[in-house]
């Protein structure tokens, strides 16, 4: 290394700050669905966002112009789609919108378990039982100090955050696994073309459009979840998990407000 060259960062330092950048983006996700779920049917929240943030996606994939994903490939992204571009955003949508916001951090602190019980089934990591152990202990002291902020019990919707977490996890793994073969930002890419057809369906059928006037901040948030949370931080956040580790990544969640 020459005199005042900066050394080269590790895969693992580069995935936690990729990481923790995607956190930053993702951070308002909740509170932006929460104020547009005042105002928005979830499906059309949980959904449409899918179906704006394709549209830069379908552009990116034919600027890119390399192979269609093999089979195999094809298999994890159905996986992917299933937990990140249609389950996900559409009950953590239909649930936000029938519980406190307190419970909001409940769904967080449960992702990066979630997330990192996924890689273990999924992917080859093994994390330790060390690795174990912290993970269950950052996750319940997010959950208790939630819980003493009024989560309070169990309610109707939570069921629908826990199904969310659950697939959350699953895409989440799926897709930084996947991304250290076609990187980060073509897998979150892929994933949304190919919901496209699904939640456009879906929005046609089940979505309640608005008949009164929205105000502006309403549409600024669904903007944000759809371009930000739903597009541009899942290119850092799955770039991070597949050269950082998906389990060792998943946990900066934790740090989500």
């Amino acid at each position: 290394m020459k005199i005042g060259q900066m050394p080269a960062l590790s895969d693992s330092t580069r995935g936690m700050v990729y990481g923790l950048i995607a956190m930053l983006a993702f951070s308002q996700t909740l509170t932006a669905t929460r104020i547009a779920v005042q105002h928005l049917d979830p499906v059309l929240i949980g959904l449409g966002r899918v179906l704006l943030a394709a549209l830069p996606a379908a552009l990116l994939l034919l600027w890119d112009g390399r192979p269609r994903p093999t089979r195999e490939q094809l298999f994890s992204l159905t996986l992917v789609c299933f937990g990140v571009t249609l389950v996900f955003p559409l009950l953590s949508a239909w649930g936000m919108g029938r519980l406190p916001a307190s419970h909001g951090a409940v769904l967080i602190a449960l992702l990066p378990l979630s997330t990192a019980v996924a890689a273990r089934f999924r992917t080859r990591e093994r994390p330790s039982v060390e690795f174990w152990i912290t993970a269950l202990a950052g996750t319940s002291l997010v959950i208790g100090f939630a819980l003493t902020q009024g989560a309070g019990s169990l309610q109707a919707g939570d069921v629908a955050l826990l199904v969310a977490v659950m697939a959350g996890g699953l895409g989440y793994a799926e897709g930084g696994a996947l991304a250290r073969q076609m990187g980060g930002w073509r897998v979150i890419c892929w994933a949304l073309v190919l919901s496209a057809p699904f939640a456009f369906g879906a929005v046609a059928v089940f979505a309640e459009f608005p008949v009164a006037e929205t105000p502006l901040s309403v549409w600024a948030a669904f903007a944000y979840v759809a371009m930000v949370s739903q597009f541009l931080g899942f290119f850092l956040w799955y770039q991070a998990l597949a050269i950082g580790g998906v389990a060792r990544v998943s946990q900066l969640q934790l740090l989500m407000p």
